[in-house]
Protein backbone atom coordinates (compact mmCIF):
# COMPACT_ATOMS: atom_id res chain seq x y z
CA UNK A 1 0.00 0.00 0.00
CA UNK A 2 1.47 3.38 -0.93
CA UNK A 3 0.98 6.69 0.86
CA UNK A 4 -1.59 8.00 -1.62
CA UNK A 5 -3.91 5.03 -1.10
CA UNK A 6 -4.22 5.57 2.65
CA UNK A 7 -7.38 7.33 3.77
CA UNK A 8 -7.73 8.65 7.29
CA UNK A 9 -11.02 9.21 8.98
CA UNK A 10 -10.59 12.21 11.25
CA UNK A 11 -13.14 12.67 13.99
CA UNK A 12 -13.73 16.30 14.88
CA UNK A 13 -15.19 15.65 18.32
CA UNK A 14 -12.35 17.53 20.04
CA UNK A 15 -12.99 21.23 20.35
CA UNK A 16 -10.29 23.35 18.68
CA UNK A 17 -9.77 25.27 21.93
CA UNK A 18 -8.67 22.08 23.68
CA UNK A 19 -5.45 21.91 21.63
CA UNK A 20 -3.33 24.40 23.60
CA UNK A 21 -4.81 23.25 26.92
CA UNK A 22 -4.09 19.62 26.03
CA UNK A 23 -0.53 20.51 25.07
CA UNK A 24 0.08 22.55 28.21
CA UNK A 25 -1.20 19.78 30.51
CA UNK A 26 0.86 17.09 28.83
CA UNK A 27 3.91 19.29 28.48
CA UNK A 28 3.74 19.80 32.25
CA UNK A 29 3.45 16.00 32.68
CA UNK A 30 6.59 15.42 30.58
CA UNK A 31 8.48 18.11 32.51
CA UNK A 32 7.47 16.55 35.84
CA UNK A 33 8.59 13.13 34.61
CA UNK A 34 11.96 14.56 33.56
CA UNK A 35 12.42 16.26 36.92
CA UNK A 36 11.79 12.93 38.69
CA UNK A 37 14.32 11.29 36.39
CA UNK A 38 16.80 14.03 37.23
CA UNK A 39 16.38 13.12 40.90
CA UNK A 40 16.85 9.44 40.07
CA UNK A 41 20.10 10.20 38.27
CA UNK A 42 21.37 12.26 41.22
CA UNK A 43 20.52 9.29 43.42
CA UNK A 44 22.46 7.01 41.08
CA UNK A 45 25.51 9.23 41.38
CA UNK A 46 25.25 9.04 45.16
CA UNK A 47 24.92 5.26 45.00
CA UNK A 48 28.08 4.92 42.90
CA UNK A 49 29.99 7.35 45.13
CA UNK A 50 28.87 5.39 48.19
CA UNK A 51 30.12 2.14 46.67
CA UNK A 52 26.73 0.43 46.44
CA UNK A 53 26.61 -2.95 44.77
CA UNK A 54 26.58 -3.25 41.00
CA UNK A 55 23.19 -4.98 41.12
CA UNK A 56 21.62 -2.18 43.20
CA UNK A 57 22.95 0.46 40.82
CA UNK A 58 21.90 -1.55 37.77
CA UNK A 59 18.36 -1.88 39.13
CA UNK A 60 18.09 1.87 39.62
CA UNK A 61 19.61 2.55 36.20
CA UNK A 62 16.99 0.29 34.64
CA UNK A 63 14.25 2.20 36.49
CA UNK A 64 15.62 5.54 35.25
CA UNK A 65 15.86 4.20 31.69
CA UNK A 66 12.26 2.97 31.83
CA UNK A 67 11.14 6.35 33.17
CA UNK A 68 12.89 8.06 30.24
CA UNK A 69 11.13 5.75 27.82
CA UNK A 70 7.76 6.59 29.39
CA UNK A 71 8.48 10.33 29.15
CA UNK A 72 9.47 9.90 25.51
CA UNK A 73 6.32 7.96 24.65
CA UNK A 74 4.13 10.48 26.50
CA UNK A 75 5.72 13.27 24.46
CA UNK A 76 5.16 11.37 21.20
CA UNK A 77 1.56 10.48 22.08
CA UNK A 78 0.87 14.13 22.78
CA UNK A 79 2.35 15.09 19.42
CA UNK A 80 0.18 12.59 17.54
CA UNK A 81 -3.00 13.47 19.45
CA UNK A 82 -2.41 17.15 18.85
CA UNK A 83 -1.87 16.56 15.14
CA UNK A 84 -5.07 14.56 14.83
CA UNK A 85 -7.24 16.89 16.89
CA UNK A 86 -6.08 20.16 15.35
CA UNK A 87 -5.47 19.14 11.75
CA UNK A 88 -7.09 21.13 9.00
CA UNK A 89 -7.13 18.25 6.51
CA UNK A 90 -6.68 14.52 6.23
CA UNK A 91 -3.49 15.07 4.21
CA UNK A 92 -2.03 17.27 6.97
CA UNK A 93 -3.03 14.70 9.60
CA UNK A 94 -1.37 11.92 7.62
CA UNK A 95 1.84 13.96 7.23
CA UNK A 96 1.99 14.74 10.95
CA UNK A 97 1.38 11.11 11.93
CA UNK A 98 4.07 10.03 9.45
CA UNK A 99 6.48 12.58 10.94
CA UNK A 100 5.82 11.20 14.42
CA UNK A 101 6.26 7.66 13.12
CA UNK A 102 9.67 8.55 11.69
CA UNK A 103 10.72 10.03 15.04
CA UNK A 104 9.57 6.86 16.82
CA UNK A 105 11.43 4.66 14.35
CA UNK A 106 14.58 6.71 14.72
CA UNK A 107 14.70 7.20 18.50
CA UNK A 108 12.55 4.52 20.12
Amino acid sequence: MNDSSVKLSVRRSVAPASGPVYRTEHQRDVINRLKRIEGQVRGLIDMVEDGRSCEDVAQQMAAARKAMDKAFYRMMATSVMEAVSSSESEVHTFREVERSTRILEKYA
